[in-house]
């Protein structure tokens, strides 16, 4: 009887403890999409393959980005996500590493929206530099700063500067030196026939971008046009601002989207309904516009770092 016990104490054991194993098994199972490993992306790379690519290249994209409304159709996340993207598009054609650092920028003037995070600049500042010196410790010398929001233009320029000033490496912002590079697609336009209207930030062109860069993240079905409400003298000039005139765009942008706190008046939530800075319907975006913008700033990077390394090849200088 004893023996009849234990037997089957051990077999309703091992049974239990194969139920158990069996279901561990199914817990591991990852339920969310799989990784797909990027080529030359950080984030993914093991420190044998950094040691390889920095046996022919000494070359590291910096995307610069944030994390702020885009509408009500596109991500938080649109900024950081778009730019990223084309980094990683531009390391599979060009031996360079891409190198995210920060999802924030600065965004104070989003804030009356939900989910958007903004860092002042000086922090946003020292933190790129800083990862630049931790690059320049294991041999990367040279840097693109890609800027992925124009907040952070500013910011850009200043990354740009203390590298240079600073530290021993040698930084350009990849978003000025591409106009001699830049070539539109024969065929693919990268605007429209539509009649100019006001249509910049979370608009037509941010989400032809995001259709082609980051499509499942975007849910058309609730874009709407945005309601604006700007300040008279601001609403005075949109005629010039739409027509091109470069003073008048200048002096627009030196007011429009303002942290409410400078009392302008001109923050995304006390001028649009949605958060879109635009009336143009972001619906009319499309892939196909996405693919040539993207297609078009691809080409021309790769085309720039090619220049670049013919000036000066990796490891030349001190």
């Amino acid at each position: 009887m004893r023996i009849r016990i234990w037997l089957g104490l051990l077999l309703g054991g091992a049974t239990l403890a194969s139920a158990a194993t069996s279901g561990r098994l199914d817990a591991q199972e990852n339920p969310l999409p799989a990784v797909e490993k990027v080529r030359n992306y950080l984030p993914h790379m093991t420190v044998p393959e950094v040691q390889d690519l920095l046996s022919r290249s000494d070359m590291v994209i910096l995307p610069v980005a944030s994390l702020e409304q885009h509408g009500l159709h596109l991500p938080i996340g649109t900024d950081y996500l778009n730019g990223v993207e084309r980094a990683k598009l531009i390391a599979q054609r060009a031996d360079v590493l891409v190198a995210p650092i920060l999802l924030p920028g600065q965004s104070p003037y989003h804030m009356g929206f939900e989910g958007t995070v903004t860092l002042p600049s000086p922090l946003i500042q020292e933190v790129y530099v800083e990862a630049a010196k931790s690059l320049m410790t294991h041999g990367f010398k040279r840097f693109l700063v890609l800027n992925a929001h124009g907040g952070n233009a500013a910011i850009t320029r200043f990354i740009v500067d203390r590298i240079n000033q600073e530290t021993e490496g040698i930084a350009v912002d990849l978003g000025a030196v591409l106009g001699p590079f830049r070539q539109p697609l024969a065929g693919t336009p990268q605007s429209d026939n539509a009649p100019p209207v006001f249509d910049r930030h979370g608009g037509t062109g941010e989400t032809s971008s995001s259709m082609y860069l980051i499509p499942e993240l975007v849910n058309l079905d609730v874009a709407v046009p945005a309601e604006l409400t700007l300040p008279p003298h601001m609403e005075a000039m949109l005629p010039a601002v739409i027509g091109g005139d470069p003073t008048a765009l200048t002096v627009f942008l030196a007011e429009g989207l303002k942290d409410e706190a400078t009392g302008k008046g001109t923050s995304a939530a006390q001028m649009s309904t949605t958060g879109v800075w635009g009336v143009r319907d972001p619906a009319e975006g499309t892939a196909e516009r996405g693919w040539a913008d993207t297609e078009s700033m691809v080409t021309a990077a790769v085309a720039f770092i090619e220049r670049w390394n013919e000036l000066r090849p990796p490891g030349t200088g001190r």
